[in-house]
């Protein structure tokens, strides 16, 4: 594992020396945000500028080249104008997995009502439904349903919000609140972030969250 608080200083550091005053924030998501990184997690860095460029994004290349854990990275950046005018679901989920560690992602907020935590239910599930099927037709990728459980999890954080107004960041914290079908999702989903799924399992656990998801766009609709 990579040791996140002297490698996000360093990082912040060079990013502000590559931009100065034209970065709007820098932050941390993923499971290194949330403090829950394994030895295979990324580190999922949030770099917002004034306005992006072709130029600016190889000038970021670059600086993150030099910087140690190279593969390990992955992450968002954007102009600050884009970012205000994206789909509000999707801010939703941006902002709160975000811990800002230069600048504020407060300008956001007015920005993110409740009807926009409804639609990421709706829309993650319907994205979770359509892949589920797809992936149990034709491409039958264990890589790809350990993707959808991630974001079965992601799913389950904005439904528990939509329905108490509290974001948990750790989602092992959801698991004790959770209805006995949701807890199970989640608790398999907490389970691939470790392991691969083993022999015999791509068939019983695509079916079951087929099933949830099926069921979570039907009680919207």
């Amino acid at each position: 594992m990579v040791s996140i608080t002297p490698w996000m200083e360093e990082f912040t550091a060079a990013v502000r020396a590559a931009f100065g005053e034209r970065v709007y924030c820098i932050g941390l998501q993923g499971s290194y945000g949330r403090g829950e990184a394994g030895p295979d997690s990324d580190i999922d860095v949030v770099v917002i500028l004034d306005q992006l460029s072709p130029r600016d994004i190889k000038d970021y290349q670059s600086l993150l080249a030099a910087l140690p854990h190279r593969a390990e990275v992955c992450g968002f950046l954007s102009g600050k104008g884009e970012l205000l005018g994206w789909e509000p679901s999707d801010l939703f989920q941006f902002y709160h997995d975000t811990t800002p560690v230069w600048g504020s992602l407060d300008e956001l907020l007015p920005r993110i009502g409740p009807e926009d935590v409804d639609r990421a239910v709706c829309i993650g599930a319907c994205n979770i439904y359509h892949m589920c099927v797809h992936n149990m037709l034709h491409e039958q990728d264990p890589s790809i349903l350990k993707g959808l459980y991630k974001s079965a999890a992601f799913v389950l954080q904005a439904k528990h919000f939509g329905v108490t107004g509290q974001y948990l960041r750790r989602q092992g914290d959801l698991l004790p609140l959770l209805s006995p079908e949701d807890r199970g999702i989640l608790e398999i989903s907490l389970a691939l972030k470790k392991r691969d799924l083993a022999e015999g399992e791509l068939e019983p656990l695509s079916e079951r969250l087929f099933l949830w998801a099926g069921a979570l766009i039907r009680k919207g609709a």
